[in-house]
C-alpha cells in the first residue's frame, strides 16, 4: 500500500474558484496540494496557456469582447464538431485581455462571484507560482501539466511538445525525479516525449473510446486494451497511468460500486504507479455508496494501494489522507 499519495490539484483548487486560474493554483498549494495540474493548449504565437479546452467559450468571457466576434467559428477538433472562439486564433496579448469564468456555474453558483476577475495564465507564470511557493513553504510544488488535442495542434503548425520541452528546460526541470509529471490521452506524443526527455511521464486512460491519434492511425486498440493487455508497452514510455476511478472501480447501472478491479496491484507488478481521476465533493459526481460522504469515497481508493488522486478539493483529499496516516493506514 503506498505510503504516500500524491495530491494533484485538478484544473486548481477547482472546487473553489475558476478552474486554471493563478487563484485556483494559489489556494490548492495553499490547502496543501503536492501538484498543480494545467492543460497545456497554444496560443496562436506559440505561448503554452491554461485552459480546459482550446475552444474557450465556457471558460473565458471571450463571447463579451466585440472586438473578436469575427473570431467565432467552427471546427473540428479530435473528430468532434465544435462553435466558438479558439486559443489558436489569438496572439498571447489578445488572450491576455480577456478574463476566466466558472466552467459549471449550474454546480459551483459560489464560483460565480470571482467570473471576469483573473487572467489566463500562461505555463510560465504557473510554474513561477510553483517555484516561489515551494521556496516560502519550505516544499516541493510540483506541475502535472496535461497536453490537450496534441495530434490536431501538431496538424496546425503548433506542436504543443516542443514548447513545452523548451519551456521546462528552461526552468531547470530535468531526470526523473523532477517534481512534474506530463499526461496525455494520447500515445504517440508520449512516445515522441520518451526520446526526448527522461521527466516522467502519464498515459492517461479513459473509461471508454480510443486515444485519437490511434483513430488517426487506424489503430483499432482502445483505451481498454491500454489498460488489459497494454501495461507492458506503457512502461515502455511512461511511468504511470492516468486512470478514469470507474476503470478501478466500476460502478452499477444504478450508480452503485462494485467490487474493484485488480488494475493497481497489475500495474504495479509492471512498475507503472497509479493515480485516478477525477474526485469532486458534489453529490452528482459522487457513487450512490458515498453521497454526502465524499471523504468515504477517497478511503475506499487510497485503502485500494494507489499513487495519487486528481481532486477539485485538494483539502478534502488530504483530510483523508493524513487522517488514514494518522491510523496507520497509509
Amino acid at each position: 500500500m503506498n505510503k504516500n499519495p500524491i495530491i494533484i490539484a485538478h484544473r486548481g483548487a477547482s472546487g473553489y474558484r475558476p478552474e486554471h486560474t493563478l487563484a485556483a493554483y494559489e489556494l490548492a498549494i495553499n490547502l496543501g496540494a503536492d501538484y498543480i495540474e494545467p492543460d497545456l493548449v497554444s496560443t496562436k504565437d506559440g505561448i503554452l496557456i491554461a485552459r480546459h479546452e482550446n475552444e474557450i467559450s465556457e471558460t473565458t468571457d471571450v463571447a463579451n469582447h466585440s472586438e473578436f466576434a469575427q473570431r467565432q467559428t467552427t471546427k473540428i477538433v479530435d473528430g468532434e464538431s465544435k462553435t466558438g472562439w479558439f486559443t489558436e486564433d489569438f496572439t498571447l496579448a489578445e488572450i491576455k485581455r480577456l478574463r476566466a469564468k466558472e466552467r459549471i456555474p449550474q454546480l459551483r453558483e459560489q464560483n460565480i462571484i470571482y467570473d471576469r476577475l483573473w487572467e489566463i495564465p500562461t505555463l510560465q507564470e504557473i510554474i513561477d507560482l510553483a517555484k516561489n511557493h515551494s521556496a516560502k513553504l519550505g516544499r516541493n510544488i510540483g506541475i502535472y501539466p496535461e497536453t490537450k488535442h496534441p495530434t490536431y495542434f501538431r496538424s496546425i503548425n503548433l506542436a504543443l511538445e516542443e514548447s513545452l520541452l523548451a519551456t521546462l528546460q528552461i526552468n531547470g526541470y530535468q531526470g526523473a525525479d523532477a517534481p512534474i509529471f506530463i499526461q496525455s490521452f494520447e500515445v504517440s506524443n508520449l512516445q515522441y516525449l520518451a526520446q526526448k526527455t527522461n521527466l516522467p511521464l502519464v498515459q492517461l486512460v479513459n473509461i471508454n473510446g480510443k486515444p485519437f491519434d490511434f483513430v488517426v492511425s487506424g489503430d483499432v486498440r482502445t483505451y481498454a486494451d491500454l489498460t488489459i493487455s497494454g501495461l507492458e508497452e506503457i512502461t515502455k514510455y511512461a511511468h504511470a497511468i492516468g486512470i478514469h476511478k470507474d476503470i478501478l472501480v466500476p460502478r452499477d447501472s444504478t450508480n452503485k460500486l462494485q467490487s474493484p478491479t485488480s488494475l493497481v496491484q497489475t500495474a504495479h507488478a509492471a512498475g507503472l504507479q497509479v493515480h485516478v481521476w477525477t474526485f469532486r465533493n458534489e453529490n452528482c459526481f459522487l457513487p450512490l455508496d458515498f453521497q454526502g460522504n465524499p471523504q468515504g469515497e477517497y478511503e475506499l481508493f487510497f485503502r485500494l494501494g494507489i499513487d495519487g488522486v486528481f481532486s477539485d478539493f485538494s483539502d478534502t483529499a488530504l483530510m483523508v489522507r493524513d487522517r488514514l496516516k494518522l491510523i496507520n493506514i497509509l
